[in-house]
Formats: structure tokens, C-alpha cells, sequence
């Protein structure tokens, strides 16, 4: 007997919503229609979600490690209808039974096929700070399943045709029918055979063995935009794995932005500490800066206290609408540890001056 809560990855207190959806995952996943289908599998996953969406059926399987009557539910005889809400090879639930009995997206009787789309992929990309302040263009090879280029995706040796389907008839879907307890249902699904073209090579592409697609590296250009944040995400539409019969999926770049050793972001505002000394502080003067944009000449009030804020306008972080932030620098006086003789005896007379 198959632990039904091991095999849907649940805990034995799973609500019923946590059921569902691991059965739903699962079965996606495991679906025999799929390219790493498992049939075996997949009977398992539906055969312990008969028993763990129905709260009978669950408790007996709790208390004593099986069901009885699975035969059919007690007073289900001589109504005419089938109560296994889906077997294992039709895929069906009893969400799609109550799907398609109250009227679903598709309407009565037919699922809304969904269209094929290729998969999404994920990148990471490391930038220096000032590169995220101003912006950039990277260029970056990327290998992922991509249209083949010799039969253009359609999967047929070039200077060959394709023909109908002899699953479905050029249709692209097929019908299943089946019995459940609200009656027979007729459910619409992609064609396994032609993937919902409608129609097969009469001669595989020598490429890609018929599949429309390969495995192929490619230059992707990434324009990562000013003032970008680290973690940011950019996102490609359609630069994601190709699909035969479908669109292509999107590429996700996400941004890592390097430290600086002087700046720090604050908003689209740049901080920096600057250290003086006590002379600066209390006589003011002027000191060269490096800013990202290059070096300017900052002039030093008199009188500063250690802490004290310098902002100088339109040096910090380039807006996306227009503008840009403050460089903010923090002045923080710097005491000497040793001092002459000669300094000794000049802050003895500041301090009888009550400095």
C-alpha cells in the first residue's frame, strides 16, 4: 500500500486547498502527455487524490491505512453513472468536471486549450556601482533551446511538405470523452501527435530531428537602464526558450551592482564621509572631490561641526523621468593622536580663549 500523503508531498494535516495543489503540480508535471511524463506516476498521484479530496474516503485511509467499497460509493448503483471523477490516464479531476458542468472559460463541454509557450529563463548579471548609476549595454552569450534555422521551427526537411495529421485529422485537438457522475463530459485537448500544428513533416529536418527546435548559443544584448537598483530585474520578452508551434518564453536578467569603496547609495541620492581636519573645520577651505562624473573643487565652510552634511546639486544618482539626485557628503573632523610641542602650546592658548 503507497503512503497516498508521501506520494503528494503533503503533511497528513494538509487542508484541503494544500491537497489540491500538489495535486495539481504533480500532475502537470507527471502528466503522460508530457515530454518527461511518467504513466506510472501519474496513476499514483491521481489514485491518492481520489482518496485525499474525499473525507470519507480520507478518514478511513487515516485510521485504517486503506479504503473500503473502492469499488464505488455506497448507493451508487443503478443511477447509470461512473463516480471515479477521472481515471488515471485521462488527466480529468473533479475541478474540471465542475469546470465544464458550470460553464468554465470554454464554456459547456470544452476545455480552453491554452496556447504553447516556451520556457522563462533566469540570468544573473553583475555590474560595477557606476555602471548602475549611468547605465549600460552588455552583451552576453547565452545558450538555450532556440527555432531551428534550417526549417524555420516547422520541424520538415526544407524543400519537403507537411501532411495531416493522422491523429487529428489536421484538426490540432483531439476529443476525450468520459463518464462522471453529472454526466458524460467531452473534454478538448492538444494533439500529442502533431503538438496542435495539425499537420507532420512528411520528412523529419535532419537538424532538429523534427522538433523544431535546438539547443544553440546566441549573443543576447542586455540595456541595463540608469539608476538601476541591485536585485532589480530586467525583463526580455520573448528572449526566453523557444517553442515549437508557440511563442518563446522571456529571459529575466537579474542586476548585482558592486560596491564602491567612497559612495553609497541613498535613494537616487550618492553619500560619501570626508575626513578634515581641525584646523579646516574651524578656518573652512577647499578640498578636490572625485564624483563619478569627475573632480570637482569643494569649498569648505568655517565653523563645521563633525557630522555636518555638504550637499552639492545634481551629483548623485540620473533619474529615469529626468534630473538627477545630490551627492551628500559627510564632513567628520579628524583628531590627531600625537601633536608637536609647538601645536601643544597653540591649542593651551585656544583653549584659554575658551575654544
Amino acid at each position: 500500500m503507497h503512503d497516498y500523503y508521501e506520494i503528494l508531498g503533503i503533511a497528513r494535516n494538509a487542508s484541503k486547498e494544500e491537497i489540491k495543489k500538489a495535486y495539481r503540480t504533480l500532475a502537470h508535471k507527471y502528466h503522460p502527455d508530457k515530454t518527461k511524463g511518467e504513466d506510472k506516476k501519474f496513476k499514483e498521484i491521481n489514485e491518492a487524490y481520489q482518496v485525499l479530496s474525499d473525507e470519507k474516503k480520507r478518514a478511513e485511509y487515516d485510521a485504517y491505512g486503506r479504503v473500503f467499497g473502492e469499488g464505488g460509493a455506497p448507493g451508487s448503483e443503478g443511477f447509470g453513472f461512473d463516480f471515479d471523477f477521472g481515471g488515471p490516464a485521462s488527466g480529468w479531476d473533479i475541478s474540471d468536471i465542475f469546470e465544464n458542468f458550470f460553464g468554465g472559460e470554454a464554456g459547456f463541454g470544452e476545455r480552453r486549450t491554452r496556447a504553447r509557450r516556451g520556457r522563462d529563463i533566469s540570468i544573473d548579471l553583475e555590474v560595477s556601482f557606476g555602471e548602475a548609476v549611468f547605465g549600460v549595454e552588455r552583451r552576453m552569450l547565452l545558450s538555450k533551446t532556440s527555432l531551428c534555422e534550417k526549417c524555420k521551427g516547422s520541424g520538415a526537411e526544407p524543400g519537403t511538405s507537411l501532411e495531416k495529421c493522422p491523429v487529428c485529422q489536421g484538426a490540432g485537438r483531439v476529443h476525450e470523452t468520459k463518464r462522471s457522475f453529472f454526466g458524460t463530459f467531452t473534454n478538448l485537448r492538444e494533439c500529442s501527435k502533431c503538438l496542435g500544428k495539425g499537420s507532420i513533416p512528411s520528412k523529419k529536418c535532419s537538424a532538429c530531428k523534427g522538433h523544431g527546435v535546438v539547443m544553440r548559443s546566441g549573443e543576447v544584448v542586455v540595456r541595463v537602464p540608469q539608476g538601476i537598483q541591485d536585485g532589480e530585474m530586467i525583463k526580455l520578452g520573448g528572449m526566453g526558450e523557444a517553442v515549437s508551434n508557440g511563442m518563446p518564453g522571456d529571459l529575466y536578467v537579474k542586476i548585482h551592482v558592486a560596491k564602491h569603496p567612497v559612495f553609497r547609495r541613498e535613494g537616487d541620492n550618492l553619500a560619501m564621509d570626508l575626513n578634515i581636519k581641525i584646523s579646516e573645520a574651524l578656518l573652512g577651505g577647499e578640498r578636490e572631490i572625485k564624483t563619478l562624473d569627475g573632480a570637482i573643487k569643494l569649498k569648505i565652510p568655517s565653523g563645521l561641526d563633525s557630522g555636518e552634511i555638504l550637499r552639492v546639486r545634481g551629483k548623485g544618482v540620473p533619474h529615469r523621468q529626468g534630473g538627477r539626485g545630490d551627492l551628500m557628503i559627510k564632513v567628520l573632523v579628524k583628531t590627531p593622536r600625537k601633536v608637536s610641542s609647538s601645536a601643544q602650546k597653540l591649542i593651551e592658548q585656544l583653549k584659554q580663549e575658551g575654544l
